[in-house]
Formats: structure tokens, C-alpha cells, sequence
């Protein structure tokens, strides 16, 4: 399904934990504002890495991926603002906040990667 793709296959492993913290905040929580922004932002992290698969160019590449890494800085405020207002554990806190900066750190590798794969002669 994701050819060896790890960060495709993260980002969409990621995005089925949001979807699940989503159920839970609505469901458990009463909570639906915070909640929805998190799914947004933590879902739409996957579906660009999946849309920059056919970016016309390495520069549109790069920029899809950079919304992606945008996406991901927003979805680790999200997750630290419901942390930090109770409405999550601390257990489930540290667990996907490793999640969201370990595809962060994937997203800035490859974005540096395919920079400086641009300026080589």
C-alpha cells in the first residue's frame, strides 16, 4: 500500500491517531472546537505528502511539502494546547506529540534534501 514510503506511511498511521483522539475528545471530552482544528490540521498532514507524489515540479515538490511541515507545526500546538487545558493525558500526550515531531523532522529532511538536490549542478 505505501511501497516502502515511510514518511507516507507515518503520516497516514498518524492521521488514523488523530482521527481516534478526534472520537474521543467529541464522544468522552464534550470537547468540539479544539478538536476539530486537530483533526484538520493532523489529517491534512498525509494528504499533502500524497498530493507532492505528483507535484509538476521539484519547486512545487517543496512547496507542498512545506505545507505539510506547516500543517504539522499547527497539529503540535493543537496537541499542546488540549494537553496543557486537561483535556488530554499525559501518557497519550507524550505518545503522539512524538509522532507529530517525528514526521516534522522527516519533513524537514526531505525538504533540505530535494533543496540542495536542486542546486547541484
Amino acid at each position: 500500500m505505501f511501497e516502502e514510503n515511510t514518511v507516507k506511511y507515518k503520516s497516514f498511521q498518524f492521521a488514523l491517531r488523530i482521527i481516534k483522539a478526534y472520537k474521543f475528545l467529541n464522544s468522552e471530552q464534550r470537547e468540539f472546537i479544539l478538536s476539530k482544528q486537530l483533526l484538520r490540521s493532523g489529517t491534512s498532514i498525509g494528504a499533502l505528502i500524497r498530493e507532492a507524489e505528483h507535484a509538476e515540479s521539484k519547486a512545487d515538490f517543496i512547496h507542498k511539502m512545506n505545507i505539510s511541515l506547516k500543517e504539522a507545526n499547527e497539529t503540535e500546538y493543537w496537541l499542546m494546547l488540549l494537553y496543557e487545558s486537561n483535556y488530554i493525558e499525559e501518557k497519550v500526550y507524550k505518545s503522539i506529540i512524538e509522532d507529530c515531531q517525528e514526521l516534522i523532522k522527516m519533513l524537514v529532511s526531505i525538504i533540505k534534501t530535494t533543496k540542495s538536490s536542486i542546486k547541484k549542478p
